[in-house]
């Protein structure tokens, strides 16, 4: 009896933390994961970073979401999300003024994000709005809905594209018309943002 008592107050426990947890996450905020792939490695080579993956969160209804480029644009539950991870590892991260975040643009993010559902993965990286990938769509609802930039924008050719692995994931996609002067920003920009702070790391 008293063993199964203790097994209800661990669990309720466990339970009690993983919810005060997600509850302390507010929307808008930002979360990064080391996603396990080929192309995750090739990312974290040219850019120099831990991180290949990067989301926003919502809350809606007491749940926590991510909405996030990766296949179609689309929002995942946080705890879905946050088992793709390496290690199921991640951090959160959000502005460091987040009084700025009022509710019209909260609504107008919201808006931004809502008009790019269901668009496909960019494996080319592009900046056209037809395809995203993950740190574009993160850079471009901040940007388009609140005005506010997470990191600056570089050319591909800023990048270290030495590394073998980046070579062949490079010519993988592009063949011999590799887009140099096109403009990127990587999970690593928008992590290294100065209007950022970090609010939880597991």
């Amino acid at each position: 009896m008293i063993k199964n008592l203790i097994a209800v107050v661990v669990i309720f426990l466990i339970l009690g933390c993983n919810d005060s947890q997600e509850s302390d996450f507010k929307n808008g905020d930002v979360i990064f994961q080391d996603a396990s792939s080929f192309q995750s490695q090739a990312i974290k080579l040219a850019t120099h970073s831990e991180y290949s993956h990067v989301g926003i969160i919502y809350n809606r209804e007491g749940k926590s979401y991510v909405y996030e480029a990766v296949g179609p644009v689309k929002s995942t539950p946080l705890e879905q999300w946050i088992t793709r991870g390496e290690g199921e590892k991640f951090v959160v991260k959000r502005l460091k003024d987040s009084s700025v975040l009022t509710a019209k643009k909260l609504k107008a993010m919201q808006e931004v994000g809502e008009s790019f559902a269901k668009r496909p993965y960019d494996f080319l990286f592009g900046w056209q709005d037809d395809k995203f990938y993950c740190s574009e769509l993160v850079w471009k609802i901040y940007k388009r809905g609140a005005g506010i930039e997470l990191g600056k924008l570089k050319k591909l050719k800023e990048f270290d594209l030495t590394h073998p692995i980046v070579q062949a994931t490079l010519k993988e996609r592009y063949g011999n018309n590799i887009p140099y002067n096109e403009d990127v920003i990587d999970p690593q920009g928008v992590f290294d943002s100065d209007l950022l702070k970090e609010v939880y790391r597991n």
